[in-house]
């Protein structure tokens, strides 16, 4: 078994090895994709070798190099950041797997380009999870979105550089004018930006500026998709579905909100926040934007724009629920990282092998496609009933310790929009598998199909088999989640 320090390097620098392969390899498609999963194998194998190490109450290491003085670029592993590159590393395995079914069915171009910066994109998201501090997270926050840029203009269409210039343009944008100078802030104010168990900033903010700093940091983190800064996210639909599942479920959109928990924990201080009530304004916002996007996506028929929006609604329950800065509450935000990541790429892997049997792409469209596509529509209903929060689903235990940590608050706009809500998930996820199971098909539209490929749906499958297992067994995240109170 590797040493702590040599897995956490050999955890960046594999993806990035593999993307060298990948290309090496471009008229060898199958040595090509066969580089890709065993890349993603040996990745998920080496991060796993850390988490009895952080289980034990270890925290280990690696500094690469220090710029000037409380700047360096560093990686430690702690609670958060464990759970965080467990899940990205585990669903590169079953993305892999459902990438090579649809590129290959649907005839795609550039795949080698596809793979590599697939691979890329991971290993700036390890890059994410293992930070020390505020500067490394920012450097590769940066990477992450330069990389995924290509992903999403990979149809190469007006459309795909229209969607390409918005995801770049708010990404970055977002990022600079707000994020940049909240590090230089915190650097000069703490001499540091190191994440530390009770934050760094200590006492020296007053209530205000605490809050207009927090802000500069939540708004300049918007791969977390609040809004107003959230138009990227169903901009980048325009993307192959495989990226789409990227995006929402295995690196952006949780580097977003995974960042926001981090940056509250470790560098504000949970207790420095709730004494200066320095989040009662995010609060409201995260609570807005989960009803209006709820809103949104109850009126899309565009299955893919609907499911955008139900992103953009389940990571400001994460964002909300950081913001309450309850014990309960932010266990229930670590859970929900896990478990909306399993159920949304369950959701756009059955979005795409729809596509790809049946050539349909909005809901009106999905009369009676659960006969056809049983393995894809059983999927999608499992994931479904998890973004609903029902059992015996995950998205039941991550939105219990968020409904009982608003409870214990007694914070009731909170709780009003959680269970409000939930009847809103239900209202859009509901129709559709009533639609695919009671509703008879059309038979004049002579389309007759069966499943996708056999790749996809052994992916969509095991992440619904996944959502199942997190709700019975959910053992590791709350464990980990419950770690980060921990020094």
């Amino acid at each position: 078994m590797l040493p702590p320090e040599q897995a956490i390097l050999w955890s960046i620098v594999l993806p990035a090895v593999a993307a060298g392969l990948i290309l090496l390899n471009a008229r060898r498609p199958n040595l090509r994709e066969g580089i890709t999963l065993l890349t993603a194998a040996a990745l998920f194998a080496c991060v796993l070798s850390l988490l009895p190490v952080i289980n034990s109450g270890g925290r280990p290491s690696l500094l690469m190099f220090t710029l000037l003085p409380g700047l360096a670029v560093a990686f430690q592993v702690e609670p958060l950041g464990m759970l965080f590159a467990l899940i990205a590393s585990g669903l590169w395995i079953v993305n892999s797997l459902y990438s090579i079914g649809y590129m290959r069915a649907n005839n795609e171009g550039h795949q080698t380009r596809f793979y590599v910066c697939f691979a890329l994109a991971i290993a700036a998201t390890l890059g994410i999870a293992f930070s020390a501090n505020l500067f490394t997270l920012f450097i590769f926050y940066e990477l992450l979105t330069l990389i995924t840029y290509p992903l999403v203009t990979h149809q190469g269409s007006e459309k795909a550089r229209q969607g390409g210039r918005t995801y770049l343009g708010l990404l970055m944008g977002t990022s600079t004018v707000f994020l940049l100078p909240a590090l230089v802030f915190i650097w000069h104010v703490a001499g540091t930006t190191d994440f530390t168990a009770g934050g760094i900033l200590g006492n020296a903010l007053g209530p205000l500026t605490l809050a207009a700093l927090l802000a500069l940091c939540v708004y300049g983190l918007g791969k977390a998709a609040l809004m107003p800064f959230h138009r990227w996210l169903p901009a980048a639909m325009v993307a192959p579905t495989p990226v789409s599942a990227l995006l929402h479920a295995v690196a952006v959109v949780k580097a977003g909100v995974f960042s926001v928990v981090k940056v509250v924990v470790y560098i504000f201080g949970v207790d420095a926040l709730g004494a200066a009530g320095a989040t009662d304004w995010l609060v409201w916002i995260a609570g807005f934007s989960i009803v209006a996007a709820s809103v949104v996506a109850l009126r899309a028929d565009n299955l893919k724009r609907r499911l955008a929006y139900s992103t953009i609604s389940q990571l400001s329950y994460v964002t909300m629920a950081a913001a309450l800065l309850a014990p309960l509450s932010l266990i229930g935000a670590v859970m929900h990282i896990a478990a909306h990541a399993v159920g949304k790429i369950t959701l756009f892997f059955a979005a795409g092998a729809i596509y790809t049997a049946a050539h349909k792409t909005e809901v009106s469209q999905l009369d009676g496609i659960g006969r056809s596509m049983p393995w894809t529509m059983g999927a999608f209903s499992i994931a479904a009933l998890s973004m609903i929060g029902l059992p015996p689903a995950a998205g039941f235990v991550s939105k219990w310790y968020l409904l009982s940590g608003a409870m214990a608050l007694q914070h009731w706009p909170a709780v009003a929009v959680i269970v409000l809500s939930t009847l809103l998930n239900a209202a859009y996820f509901l129709p559709i598998i009533y639609r695919a199971y009671f509703v008879a098909p059309d038979h004049s539209a002579h389309h007759h199909h069966g499943e996708a490929p056999f790749l996809m749906v052994l992916a969509l499958s095991l992440t619904a088999a996944a959502t199942l297992l997190l709700f019975f067994w959910p053992d590791v995240p709350l464990a980990l989640a419950r770690q980060m109170f921990k020094p």
